[in-house]
């Protein structure tokens, strides 16, 4: 189960139909990111990372800091 993915999709006010709409995906789909039940693609995590502002370890549970890394040079 990925909590963040909710957490942070309520915190902007965003709907699962939003999200998935900009994801380019299935509202069901999206449903089981957040739910843990289907496994998300590495390019959707960077993708909600981008919108969030947030890292991918963030998304993942792997860190409790919120900020993204520097970008890499």
């Amino acid at each position: 189960m990925y909590p963040r993915l909710r957490d942070l999709r309520e915190d902007h006010n965003l709907t699962q139909t939003h999200l998935a709409k900009h994801l380019h995906i299935d509202q069901r789909t999206y449903s089981n990111y957040e739910l843990g039940t289907r496994g998300i693609p590495i390019e959707i995590l960077i993708r909600l990372a981008t919108l969030y502002h947030t890292s991918v370890d963030y998304l993942l549970g792997l860190t409790d800091e919120p900020q993204p890394y520097p970008p890499h040079r």
